[in-house]
């Protein structure tokens, strides 16, 4: 059964934290927020129609504007790493049918980035060399912080969502980037609901649909500083409604206790 008490766990959760992990700038909305979003990442943005049409539609009924209004445009590499984007391509006028700059640029590293020295290495250089080229282009960086691996996963461990929000804060701390916090959402959720199942059942890694809602939620709360709650978008009925506010819930309560210091 679905708790839906609000609790301040998760703000105990990320006081236990390193301070570079909270050390992190909330987007400040300019006007409405960003218009012009490039998402780069794996098969985690791309499952269930794609994370960015998700947040897409959050966006256009919480600000009240035509979807027109809002491009967002998502390149996934399947198994990939942030190594394996040319971000600096990417970025170049007319490259990929844009010829203004992004408003952000949200990186999602691969799902194993945190749990060993070499994916780690490889993901912070490639962070700090790519947050450079976007904020040349005049655009802000925001870091995708991904969620842990469920318990059948064979890297399954308890710590790994600690584990992953040090990299991702040293990281965003680094670079100057928000951060983020879905891998937070998707423990916290977990916490309140032990027999939610966030991920797809036959690997333990991806996200199922209410994974990708509640990922959905968080990206949405900490790109335009508002709280998903009240939200009506469902994913045209695949999120059952008592779902779809928990989940919503959980993003804000994750954002609001991660943002404040």
């Amino acid at each position: 059964m679905i708790q839906k008490t609000r609790a301040v766990v998760i703000a105990a959760f990320v006081a236990m934290l390193p301070f570079h992990v909270l050390a992190q700038d909330a987007t400040e909305p300019e006007e409405d927020g960003p218009r012009q979003v490039l998402f780069l990442g794996n098969s985690y943005f791309y499952y269930n129609n794609s994370l960015h049409n998700h947040v897409r539609r959050m966006a256009v009924e919480g600000l009240g504007v035509p979807l027109g209004d809002l491009d967002y445009r998502s390149i996934t590499i399947s198994g990939g790493s942030l190594m394996h984007h040319p971000i600096g391509h990417y970025l170049t006028p007319g490259a990929i049918g844009y010829d203004t700059p992004f408003d952000v640029v949200i990186l999602q590293g691969h799902s194993g980035a945190a749990l060993s020295e070499r994916r780690t290495g490889s993901f912070n250089e490639t962070v700090a060399a790519a947050s450079e080229q976007i904020r040349e282009t005049g655009a802000k960086v925001a870091l995708y912080m991904t969620h842990a691996y469920g318990e059948g996963h064979k890297d399954f461990a308890a710590d790994n969502t600690e584990i992953i929000a040090d990299l991702y804060g040293k990281a965003g701390e680094s670079a100057g980037a928000v951060v983020i916090p879905v891998g937070l959402a998707f423990a916290e959720a977990q916490r309140r609901d032990p027999e939610l199942v966030l991920h797809q059942t036959y690997d333990d890694s991806h996200p199922n649909v209410n994974g990708s809602y509640l990922a959905a939620a968080t990206v949405y709360a900490t790109l335009y500083g508002q709280s998903p709650e009240g939200l009506e978008y469902d994913y045209y009925g695949a999120v059952d409604p008592d779902m779809r506010v928990f989940l919503q819930e959980v993003a804000a309560d994750t954002v609001e206790a991660f943002e404040a210091r």
